[in-house]
């Protein structure tokens, strides 16, 4: 990979690291354009090249995933989660919600809470290597 592809990826990533990190907040193209110092159109596409999905698609994918952890995890309303993780309309969370899972919120809470990690993989991880 070229010198300039190298550089091109570490903006997008800089972009997408931004998205993981501030998905709750109001985030816009033109804001994450400029934090990979490209145009707004220019970012879109080479986030999609880049990626497979557009910046808005991604941002949504990650407060959806947010959002269900939270449904199964908490007993907050639907309503409390949907503004926590950054949707500001009820109907467009709940719509986007059922495109990604394919169910809505409050069936994917009725499955019950996130079931915990087996102590025995947690026990794995705390080992010291060596």
């Amino acid at each position: 990979m070229s010198r300039a592809g190298e550089e091109r990826n570490r903006r997008l990533l800089r972009a997408r690291d931004t998205m993981d990190r501030d998905y709750a907040k109001p985030l816009d193209v033109a804001a994450l354009a400029g934090v990979a110092h490209v145009s707004p159109v220019h970012f879109i596409r080479t986030f999609r090249a880049t990626f497979g999905e557009t910046p808005h698609r991604y941002l949504q994918r990650r407060r959806v995933e947010r959002a269900m952890f939270l449904l199964r995890s908490s007993d907050r309303t639907v309503t409390d989660i949907c503004l926590e993780v950054g949707f500001t309309s009820l109907g467009t969370f709940s719509r986007t919600f059922r495109d990604i899972v394919g169910e809505s919120p409050t069936a994917y809470r009725r499955r019950g809470p996130v079931a915990d990690v087996p102590t025995c993989f947690a026990m794995a991880w705390m080992r010291p290597r060596g």
